[in-house]
């Protein structure tokens, strides 16, 4: 089986250390992290970290059930890259003086639908949101221009599925409080 991009997401607790019994398991498995961010969700108290990495579809299935077995996961999504929409951003910090001659800096901003964020008589820092590839597309072509500084966000994503994580909260909830009737009533026969 070949190697795919998957993206992992993980409503877990607020917890210290969830971060790194998640890298254990993925380095157990000697794969690699490509981008990871993390950040609140949608429901209070439940965070989000988002993970792209690069496996077969059989292990990023083993591991997404190793890491729903950890006490402050809730709930582990895997989606392949047709199944979310995503986003990146960059910053480029470029030599102002380059830019400025004609109307390069001006052709840049709109082929690139980036954005220009502080111009300095030394630099020029740009956005731009997109694809990892559009990211570095323009990062080629400002490179002649003498990129000073370049830095990437790790991928943030929303799925196309309908059936958000308060849905599953919900079911969890129910499913503990039928088991917890069938315990009490266990409990007194």
């Amino acid at each position: 089986m070949g190697k795919q991009e998957f993206t992992i997401s993980i409503f877990s607790e607020d917890h210290i250390g969830i971060l790194n019994q998640i890298t254990i398991i993925l380095t157990r498995r000697q794969i690699n992290i490509e981008s990871i961010t993390a950040s609140e969700s949608a429901v209070k108290g439940v965070q989000l970290l988002t993970l792209v990495v690069k496996t077969s579809s059989e292990m990023v299935r083993k591991v997404a059930k190793q890491m729903e077995k950890l006490v402050d996961v809730l709930k582990v999504f895997v989606h392949s890259s047709d199944e979310i929409i995503y986003q990146e951003i960059a910053l480029y910090k470029v030599k102002t003086n380059g830019l400025m001659s004609g109307d390069i800096i001006d052709n840049i901003v709109r082929n690139y639908h980036a954005k220009i964020l502080v111009i300095s008589p030394e630099y020029t820092v740009i956005e731009k949101t997109g694809h990892k590839g559009e990211i570095n597309d323009l990062l080629n072509r400002l490179e002649p221009y003498g990129v000073l500084q370049f830095t990437r966000s790790g991928r943030v994503s929303v799925t196309k599925q309908v059936k958000e994580l308060n849905a599953y909260l919900t079911e969890m909830d129910e499913a503990n409080r039928d088991n917890n009737r069938e315990m009490e009533s266990y409990k007194k026969n």
